[in-house]
């Protein structure tokens, strides 16, 4: 075992008449144990957790009461490695009592400062501190909130203790009641050794449901184990519902799924995995959604994972239907239900595509549902059992090269041409379209004098895009200096496909955009914004190709703040913390982002304008940037418009830019800047305010404080 395998972050007694543990280490090691040693003897209470990068492993434990050595060992290979040694000797009982209370008064003090801090931040980065007077009171409220009696202000997802409380304070059983359309929902199981309280678990979980009208189709793989089969035979006898095929022959997941549908009655159809659990309500809320629209063909729901002690943990709250993100990885998973016609007419299961077919099918039934709904609600229980994919894609690397060949099929029958790499991070899949023959790309600057900053944007243009047929319009709006006169001089010289354009009036970034687009040549547009820096050499190749897909809006980039590191754009959330907030603000450029966010395409509501390629095409169609937001909110507007044209917006966080933000515009000091400011952000409430409330690419348990965290 290499010394690099193991990293404690973390060790700690907890309490004195009652100890507890709690050890975290960073691993990098397959086929482990842990052990806990107490003063010689085995701690057999103790609880393995694996956090949300699945490298993380948290480990708790309840300590005897009067334990003084406890060792924390690994197990591996029949050899026993220590990972971390602790004493809980008297003196250090009694120094634990005091540093506790010490820690209470310290971590008071801390969090009063890291709120005001974090608010303090918000408050400039989104407005200045020229707060819009309805939004002052909320805030005020938010932070005596914030400071009461809590060292969190938010529930973490992916913290365990968090997630459950959280669980507990908002997850609600929706009690059943008649209603008008009740269809037959066939309950699609393929079992194959799989232990018998398992099975059992799960098909009690399915009996239990409050609607009633549904079948269990469920069939056998040619188990080998005995206490599988006789507890199919057990239920099988137990309920009418429940029906069961054995198979002669072993034929993987895709052949016994299709054997599933064959055998299914009902107008839909619902996948389950044989260890797997559904909340009571799991099927009702379905059928109440359908009560609500009949032409619904596909609906899925949010899920978590239950870990091998029963425990909840690793929820994943999904956004609205978003294409690009399930051509990148199957986001959708559990729980589905999709009418049965819709499966028949695709072909059910591709056998060969075992590990993903269940993706391979997503994308096939949603090229030809009419209609997708996704309910905002944990439904399913996804089981964590060592080797299987709920605990880490790596224990089952077929399922990503097959996942790879699905989205390739995909594109195939799309006509669309691309190819598929695999983002060995994430483990899930960017895709780069192709294209014949580069369509011409107007990339526009509006800019004002700073020649510096424009030179250095232009300049990373000019010497890292690998794209080859792009004009670069800089929308001169009023320059003075000569050092900026100059430059346009040189640069018309210098480039032939430099051009300025006179823009000559007050600021409004609206206006001087829809004029530059005017004048474009381009099919494709790019607007950005002179205080950026290109760090992607294949960034146009990237935006483009997207831009050029039918259903494709606005696509965004990564932006990064000059120290390279921080992560400034990650895509716009809308109706965060006001109007619209980026997602990922202050995040590190090496975070992989939550189920991949910052490594691969995720469809969200709007992108910064700061770098946005689009179709000149749709950009008239909606027509342009609104003038009547000369500042603020324009881009997010423009952003709503094509989401209400029925195009979805993206964010390619593959493609990196520096953004130095702001530099060129003033800040909103004065009192006309001020009235300015409230009143875009007036209009945007009063236009958009059913969309800025319910944002389809935010799953609306997540706070509209903070992103992606649960609401206190």
């Amino acid at each position: 075992m290499k010394k690099d395998t193991i990293e404690v972050v973390e060790k700690v007694i907890h309490g004195i008449k009652n100890p507890s543990l709690t050890v975290k280490v960073i691993i990098d090691l397959n086929n482990y144990e842990f052990e806990i040693i107490c003063d010689g003897k085995k701690v057999e209470d103790y609880r393995c957790i694996p956090l949300a990068d699945n490298r993380t492993i948290a480990l708790t434990a309840n300590l005897p009461s009067k334990c003084k050595k406890i060792k924390v060992n690994i197990k591996q290979n029949k050899k026993t490695y220590n990972v971390c040694s602790l004493n809980n000797y008297m003196f250090f009982r009694v120094g634990n009592r005091i540093l506790a209370e010490f820690n209470k008064i310290f971590a008071r003090i801390r969090l009063f400062f890291h709120v005001l801090y974090k608010g303090t931040r918000f408050l400039w980065k989104e407005y200045h501190f020229l707060v819009p007077p309805k939004l002052i009171k909320k805030y005020l409220k938010d932070f005596k909130n914030s400071i009461k009696g809590s060292t969190l202000r938010f529930y973490e997802p992916f913290d365990q203790v968090d997630y459950n409380k959280w669980l507990d304070k908002n997850q609600t059983i929706t009690e059943y009641e008649k209603q008008k359309y009740e269809p037959l929902i066939s309950i699609l199981i393929p079992a194959y050794n799989i232990r018998r309280d398992y099975l059992s678990e799960c098909l009690d979980s399915i009996l239990n449901q409050n609607y009633k009208n549904f079948e269990v189709c469920l069939v056998d793989d040619c188990s080998t184990l005995e206490e599988t089969k006789e507890t199919l035979k057990e239920y099988e006898e137990k309920d009418k519902r429940i029906r069961v095929k054995y198979r002669k022959k072993n034929g993987h997941i895709s052949k016994t799924t299709n054997d599933a549908l064959k055998m299914a009655k009902g107008e839909f159809i619902a996948l389950v995995d044989d260890d797997d659990l559904l909340t009571e309500d799991a099927l009702f809320e379905n059928v109440l959604v359908l009560n609500k629209d009949k032409n619904i063909d596909f609906i899925y729901s949010d899920e978590d994972k239950m870990d091998e002690r029963g425990t909840f943990c690793e929820p994943h709250f999904k956004a609205d239907f978003s294409p690009d993100t399930l051509l990148s990885h199957n986001y959708i998973c559990h729980f589905s239900v999709i009418r049965k016609s819709l499966v028949d007419s695709v072909g059910g299961f591709e056998v060969g595509l075992e590990g993903s077919q269940d993706h391979d099918l997503f994308l096939k039934v949603t090229e030809k549902a009419k209609k997708i709904y996704h309910i905002p609600k944990v439904l399913y229980h996804w089981r964590m059992v060592q080797g299987s994919t709920s605990m880490t894609l790596d224990n089952k690397n077929y399922a990503l090269d097959k996942g790879k060949k699905a989205i390739e099929n995909a594109l195939k029958r799309r006509n669309i041409k691309a190819h598929v790499e695999r983002d060995e991070l994430s483990k899930y899949h960017l895709i780069a379209y192709e294209f014949d023959k580069e369509p011409l790309v107007s990339i526009i600057i509006p800019t004002r004098d700073y020649v510096d900053i424009t030179k250095k944007c232009v300049d990373s243009i000019f010497n890292k895009t690998t794209y080859k047929n792009f004009e670069v319009i800089i929308a001169n709006n009023d320059s003075k200096e000569k050092e900026t006169l100059d430059f346009f001089k040189e640069y018309k010289k210098k480039y032939k496909n430099f051009k300025v354009i006179d823009c000559i009036m007050e600021f409004n970034y609206s206006k001087i955009n829809n004029i530059a687009v005017d004048k474009s040549k381009g099919e494709y547009i790019v607007l950005l914004n002179n205080d950026t820096e290109v760090i992607t050499p294949e960034w146009l190749d990237i935006m483009v190709g997207y831009a050029m897909q039918d259903h494709v809006g606005t696509v965004g980039a990564k932006l990064l703040y000059p120290d390279d590191y921080t992560v400034q754009h990650a895509g716009v959330v809308l109706g965060l913390g006001g109007v619209a907030s980026h997602a990922y603000l202050g995040a590190q450029r090496d975070d992989p982002g939550m189920y991949g966010r910052l490594r691969v395409p995720y469809n969200y509501g709007a992108n910064t304008a700061a770098c946005l390629a689009v179709s000149k095409k749709k950009f008239k169609e909606v027509g342009g940037l609104n003038e009547n937001l000369k500042v603020a909110y324009n881009d997010v507007d423009f952003n709503i418009k094509l989401l209400e044209k029925g195009y979805y917006n993206v964010l390619v966080p593959q493609v990196e830019l520096l953004h130095y933000e702001s530099k060129s515009r003033g800040l909103d000091t004065t009192s006309e800047k001020y009235q300015r400011f409230l009143e875009e952000s007036d209009y945007m409430w009063n236009h958009w305010e059913k969309i800025l409330d319910n944002d389809p690419f935010y799953n609306p348990n997540f706070t509209k404080k903070m992103w992606f965290k649960l609401d206190k």
